[in-house]
């Protein structure tokens, strides 16, 4: 599909007053841990951080008390996610997806192949067996997020040796582990993000496999048959509030994508070159992480690398630029997904969050 006639070039200049909502401090030292990451559904978003023997979550929309998790193995052996109701832990690690309670207790396993690059011919059965391996601490990894309402776990996992290391997703029952439903994903991934649909049904996944290649799936689970469709070359940005459409973008930057979610249509694009180029680089390149607070507002970044990145508000109903996001202090990274009209940035120490709304006058 040929990009949207862009004429509003013009209007980037314009400017929209951020306002902030809350600061949330990191529960971690990021000298030990991984930065806080945010994960939301709509009615719930949590504050997550890894550490090598704990994870951490905090409730940005109430009052419930922060949760720690005990961690199997040390952050470097994967990926984790949580239920929306933070009673769940599922660490997504080298040769297994483990689903731990606060207590340390673990309610269920699913083992899978390696992903170390090493090719691991081994179905390790512990942790301790591979702790000290060189290929197993550096090895690629998957990933798993909950539905919404937390009856589904989806989980990019690499196949048993054998399967000539292909690698699948999953849909699991998280009260027991059962594998529902499983499709190949025809990739060879280094890692794998997820992005929650409001329907339940329905998933979005990135895989990244380098520089030049990154594909889209978009999951839909029937009850009784998981159906995947791949979009080549994209990368997953964001999904609607309402969940009509979803947000992508390419390897290279250059692009945004609007996609109906019902069927995955891809609807309109936004070339970079509506966006004024940077003065420290010849053109502006789209961030591969966004937000879509509002049905009708996308938050989406340009040098996320720079000492002050750019954000700036997309009109998805017509895929044009509205104007250039204004913060009242120096921010830091892309713009997050926080639910409820809101949007994040991590500050650059990653001690910290910000939450963001736009001013009730905008």
């Amino acid at each position: 599909m040929s990009p949207v006639p862009n004429d509003a070039v013009h209007s980037s200049s314009a400017r929209f007053a951020a306002r902030l909502v809350a600061t949330v401090a990191a529960p971690l030292d990021p000298a030990t841990s991984d930065g806080p990451q945010v994960l939301g559904w709509p009615g719930r978003t949590l504050l997550v951080q890894r550490g090598d023997t704990e994870l951490v979550v905090r409730d940005l929309d109430g009052a419930a008390p922060e949760v720690r998790f005990p961690a199997p193995w040390p952050r470097r052996y994967g990926s984790v996610t949580v239920s929306p109701g933070a009673d769940l832990a599922v660490f997504a690690g080298v040769h297994a997806l483990r689903a731990v309670e606060p207590t340390g207790a673990v309610r269920w396993e699913v083992r899978h192949g390696c992903w170390s690059a090493a090719v691991c011919a081994e179905a390790h059965a512990s942790f301790a067996e591979y702790a000290d391996d060189d290929h197993h601490a550096r090895a690629d990894s998957g990933s798993a997020a909950f539905s919404p309402d937390g009856a589904l776990l989806w989980a990019h996992v690499r196949g048993h040796v054998g399967d000539d290391v292909q690698e699948e997703w999953l849909v699991i029952d998280p009260a027991d582990g059962t594998v529902l439903g499983r499709a190949a994903t025809m990739t060879v991934g280094s890692g794998s993000a997820h992005f929650p649909h409001p329907d339940p049904a329905h998933m979005g996944l990135t895989v990244g496999e380098g520089d030049e290649n990154s594909p889209v799936l978009w999951g839909h689970w029937d009850g009784a048959e998981l159906t995947v469709q791949r979009f080549v070359e994209e990368v997953f940005l964001a999904v609607s509030p309402s969940g009509e459409h979803f947000l992508t973008t390419d390897p290279g930057q250059w692009t945004l994508y609007l996609h109906r979610a019902a069927d995955g249509a891809e609807l309109r694009q936004l070339d970079e070159a509506a966006v004024p180029p940077p003065a420290t680089d010849d053109r502006a390149r789209w961030a591969y992480e966004a937000a879509f607070p509002h049905d009708d507002t996308a938050v989406v970044g340009t040098e996320d690398y720079a000492e002050t990145p750019r954000h700036w508000l997309v009109d998805p109903r017509t895929m044009t630029l509205r104007g250039q996001v204004a913060y009242p202090f120096p921010i830091a990274g892309s713009p997050l997904s926080a639910g409820r009209g809101r949007w994040g940035t991590l500050t650059r120490d990653r001690t910290s969050l910000h939450l963001w709304e736009l001013s009730h006058a905008e």
